[in-house]
């Protein structure tokens, strides 16, 4: 969070210091006023870039293992832009390699634990243990210790979602 405060500031003093070099290339002419602008324009630029670079940041540090299955985008009202380009607010992550396969006669049962990523001030990373029958395309979560199976939670995954396709997919 330092980091980002430090890089703040300096794309402010960067684009003030391109203001101020401005100012003084056209004479004077340009008004006063246009160096404090610029370098509130270059702290504001800085976050929006680092907010929607987020994403592609988060997933650049999974290992090569992982899928992302889910992408949330969310609009706020005191970042009027993001109601043309959603901001990517939280995503879910399955590791390839912590499932186990339970392959039976007629099905095919995978459990798998299901990362979630929610971007704040620290991100925060949480995760939760699934079991996905792959015949009949339903998962439902797995609670406590012993992994029972919240079967009230069940729910219908289509083959073509991201999910289904990185949990059951045998390549």
């Amino acid at each position: 969070m330092i980091w980002h405060l430090i890089a703040a500031i300096f794309a402010g003093l960067g684009a003030a210091g391109v203001g101020l070099l401005l100012r003084l290339a056209s004479g004077r002419r340009l008004p006063r006023w246009i160096v404090p602008v610029l370098g509130g324009l270059g702290i504001l630029g800085y976050q929006i870039h680092y907010e929607y670079s987020w994403l592609d940041h988060k997933r650049a540090q999974l290992p090569a293992s992982a899928r992302v299955v889910e992408v949330e985008h969310d609009t706020m009202f005191w970042r009027p832009w993001t109601y043309l380009f959603p901001l990517a607010s939280a995503f879910s992550v399955v590791d390839r390699d912590g499932m186990a396969p339970h392959d039976t006669a007629d099905e095919r049962l995978v459990e798998y634990l299901r990362y979630r990523f929610e971007r704040h001030y620290r991100d925060q990373v949480s995760h939760q243990a699934w079991l996905m029958n792959c015949t009949s395309g339903e998962t439902l979560p797995l609670v406590g210790e012993e992994r029972r199976p919240r079967v009230e939670a069940m729910r219908e995954v289509a083959t073509a979602d991201p999910l289904y396709q990185a949990v059951c997919d045998r390549g």
